[in-house]
């Protein structure tokens, strides 16, 4: 077995866990401002919950999309390709949802706030349906011809393994929010996080851990299937620290499920990159869909020295960042009027006749 392309796989795997992880709790909040949220104050509570960090977070999604792309561009063409629809929403959903984070607070009126949080749920939604799909569909299997083209109409993909992935992702995400709300926020927020996270997780973790089983009989091996048990030790950890209110703990072992998820899953699916639900033969491996030993080894050398500076930055960030956020340190909302506005309302009242100074 090749030494680059295997690196190259794991570092790909660990990508898109640091993209589940972070991202996880962050696409969570964004469902829970229409599913948890009772009032303006509790939704402004989430945001600033997630709004330093969120825009760093997608950095994980581009990263792990544009290592696929260099290290392994067959993956990378024949899973863009065969869901090209899909991942188009998700571009679309995280568009929408960026801009109605910018948006939401320019204006003070009840209508464009709500138009703007069902943006930001409905586009965290879909991003991480979409997302789980993908994940669930490249190590499940795609209907891939001999040179690695899709078969079949746009909808080729659409199968039961793409909605247990979608929604394995999806109420994972919910989860985390929650134990992330409950680690960041004070007063009533934290409270009925903790208490949603405890009667939810054991149901939440169930679509995500049936993806796991799944793969684990279609190609799993023996130290995969120990990671599994490991990822229901952790979640049943988790939901015990978090009644007893060691929330710190409940996060980091919720985050410790997905970590035995994605390492479980692409364990058992190495080295196949996309399996062929056509023909075996048909798959993508770490063989055939690598880059040169040329690119691998420059590629190595870059990401050598500037993942570990890209990670300290984000860790010194959400140290910064730290404290916790409650309501009493959410200011009155007020509408915010553009410069050019004002100064055509200035100009307006300075040549009023009812201005004496005119």
């Amino acid at each position: 077995m090749e030494l680059l392309p295997t690196i190259w796989f794991v570092a790909i795997a660990v990508l898109w866990t640091g993209y589940l992880f972070l991202e996880g709790f962050d696409l969570g909040v964004g469902m829970l401002m229409k599913l948890f949220a009772r009032n303006n104050t509790d939704r402004r509570v989430l945001l600033n919950t997630i709004g330093p960090v969120w825009d760093g977070n997608e950095v994980w999604l581009l990263t792990a999309a544009g290592a696929t792309f260099a290290a392994f561009p067959l993956w990378y063409a024949s899973l863009f390709s065969a869901l090209y629809l899909p991942l188009l929403c998700v571009l679309v959903a995280l568009i929408f949802r960026a801009v109605a984070f910018e948006y939401r607070g320019k204006v003070d009126t009840e209508r464009w706030r709500t138009t703007w949080d069902w943006a930001i749920a409905v586009g965290s939604f879909v991003a991480a349906f979409g997302i789980g799909a993908a994940l669930a569909l490249t190590t499940t299997g795609l209907p891939l011809d001999a040179n690695g083209d899709r078969s079949g109409g746009p909808f080729a993909w659409f199968s039961g393994y793409a909605l247990l992935g979608g929604f394995g992702v999806v109420a994972f995400a919910v989860v985390h929010a929650l134990a992330f709300l409950a680690l960041k926020t004070d007063g009533e927020v934290r409270l009925r996080a903790r208490r949603w996270f405890v009667r939810l997780v054991p149901v939440a973790v169930l679509p995500m851990l049936a993806w796991m089983v799944a793969v684990q009989f279609l190609s799993g091996k023996a130290w995969t299937w120990v990671i599994v048990v490991a990822g229901v030790a952790s979640v049943v950890l988790a939901w015990q620290w978090a009644r007893n209110g060691s929330e710190g703990r409940a996060f980091a072992a919720i985050g410790a499920f997905v970590v035995c998820a994605t390492a479980s899953i692409f364990g058992a699916a190495f080295p196949v990159v996309i399996p062929s639900t056509m023909d075996p033969a048909f798959s993508l491996t770490i063989s055939n869909a690598s880059s040169s030993d040329y690119t691998l080894g420059l590629m190595s050398i870059v990401a050598a020295v500037g993942l570990p500076l890209v990670i300290a930055y984000q860790a010194w960030t959400y140290w910064v960042f730290r404290r916790r956020v409650s309501s009493a340190q959410i200011p009155e909302a007020h509408g915010f009027l553009p410069a050019i506005a004002a100064k055509v309302l200035v100009a307006k009242e300075n040549t009023s006749p009812s201005n004496p100074g005119a």
